[in-house]
């Protein structure tokens, strides 16, 4: 699939990418690198990051529910007042991102690193958060 002429697949090397509300709705972005990509407003909704690489990344408002990131690096990601429901996030390695405003409801956050995060607002209605 391409979208704003990026070549949208697993493994992908989508670095500094603009992706500003883009529809990534059942995406299959396992194992890509987002680093510094601005998803703004983009629809993530089942999309799968499992292993993906979100460092520095801009979800501000992003839709990513039901979405897969097990194992992903959001370190220093903004996903503030992102929409996480029903999102696993199982081992995803949130250091120093910002969650403020972010909806978790039902999220899977078990074993996550929230080390420093910004969750200030955000709704974690039902999360697992074991060993998180």
């Amino acid at each position: 699939m391409i979208v704003n002429g990026y070549s949208i697949e697993a493994n992908a090397d989508l670095t500094n990418a603009d992706l500003r509300g883009a529809d990534l709705t059942d995406a299959d972005l396992v194992g890509a690198v987002l680093e510094g990509a601005n998803l703004t407003d983009a629809n993530l909704t089942r999309a799968n990051l499992t292993d993906a690489h979100l460092k520095d990344a801009d979800l501000t408002r992003a839709n990513l529910t039901a979405a897969y990131l097990m194992d992903a690096d959001l370190h220093c990601a903004n996903l503030t007042d992102a929409i996480l429901i029903g999102a696993d996030l199982t081992r995803a390695h949130l250091r120093d991102a910002n969650l403020s405003g972010s909806n978790l409801t039902d999220a899977g956050l078990a074993s996550t690193g929230l080390y420093n995060a910004i969750l200030i607002g955000a709704n974690l209605t039902r999360a697992e958060l074991t060993k998180a």
